[in-house]
């Protein structure tokens, strides 16, 4: 049976509406919660970008049986992983286990802030390993002090420490991530059902880990309108992660997605209120081995009306089609 998710995305609504959204999630349903870890947004026309942490501690109070999970935080540039690790632990207590440690290597977009350069993809995959080999020594209990490559830590503990701690995830776009994923991660992470991604993470170490996907849908009872609003904040999605990693800032993203249509956004994106397009657009994933896939609704002022739906039209349609 396929997990269907909820992600709040927090380029496209304040605090307190993502928490109100995932109290209504668990109430409609949805399995698991997911949530971006943003400093901007992708377009201007999205608008928000409230700390996700402080979102998932209030988000931790507010549900009681939903999991949670960062999608994705990058724990190497905005963050120094041993600050990451506390925050993991302090999410696990508050949401009594249900929280799971999302990471990646990161946006320029979001990480570009602090001052640090933006590396080439193989140093910021090096910097990502010895982040994950910090946390998990945090995780561990005990002192921890070292001198690496990137980071130093000197004699950190984390004083609250929830056991177990939280599993991580690691975010894959390619062979390379594949390989550090399979090796240190505890599940994986895709935002993409791409033809041989797991089978590559399973030949390098992930075989019968956990496997996390994510598809941006719009629901709408009018169509043309979800068209509309995809274009106007989704239109970003179509351009891959080595472009995506790689662009500084909202109106770098305007002017690269400056000639994408509609009729673009939709032919690529679920758009509407006919549950078997939604359908039909998580198949890839479910065919390509993906235990779990988070659905984002595009555009925050929709979400109660695309919660009210899910709980009556569209997750008895996924679990008809994938139960």
């Amino acid at each position: 049976m396929v997990q269907i998710g909820y992600t709040m995305m927090t380029e496209q609504a304040g605090p307190r509406d993502l928490v109100d959204h995932v109290v209504r999630a668990e109430e409609a349903g949805f399995d698991f919660s997911v949530t971006s870890d943003h400093y901007f947004p992708w377009l201007r026309a999205q608008g928000h970008s409230p700390y996700a942490w402080s979102v998932l501690g209030a988000a931790a109070q507010a549900t009681r049986r939903i999991p949670l999970m960062t999608y994705v935080t990058c724990p190497t540039f905005r963050y120094h992983p041993a600050v990451v690790a506390q925050k993991a632990a302090t999410v696990q207590l508050l949401s009594e286990g249900r929280f799971r440690l999302g990471l990646g290597s990161g946006e320029n977009l979001n990480e570009h802030v602090v001052g640090g350069g933006w590396p080439s993809v193989e140093v910021r995959h090096e910097m990502l390993e010895e982040a994950i080999g910090i946390i998990r020594a945090l995780f561990e209990g005990g002192h921890v002090s070292r001198h690496g490559t990137h980071y130093d830590v000197d004699s950190a503990r984390l004083w609250d420490l929830p056991d177990p701690p939280p599993p991580i995830g690691v975010a894959v776009s390619g062979e390379r991530s594949c390989a550090l994923a399979g090796r240190l991660a505890d599940l994986v992470i895709a935002t993409e059902p791409k033809p041989g991604l797991l089978d590559s993470f399973d030949r390098l170490g992930g075989s019968g880990k956990p496997r996390v996907g994510q598809l941006p849908v719009c629901h709408d009872a009018d169509r043309d309108t979800a068209v509309r609003r995809a274009h106007a904040q989704f239109r970003w999605f179509g351009g891959g992660w080595k472009v995506n990693s790689e662009l500084p800032h909202p109106d770098s993203f305007e002017a690269a997605t400056q000639y994408v249509t509609p009729d673009d956004v939709a032919a690529a994106i679920p758009c509407g209120d006919d549950p078997d397009d939604f359908v039909e657009a998580v198949r890839p994933y479910v065919e390509a081995g993906f235990d779990e896939v988070a659905l984002v609704q595009i555009g925050g002022e929709s979400q109660p009306a695309y919660l009210d739906w899910s709980e009556k039209t569209l997750l008895p349609a996924l679990r008809n089609a994938f139960g």
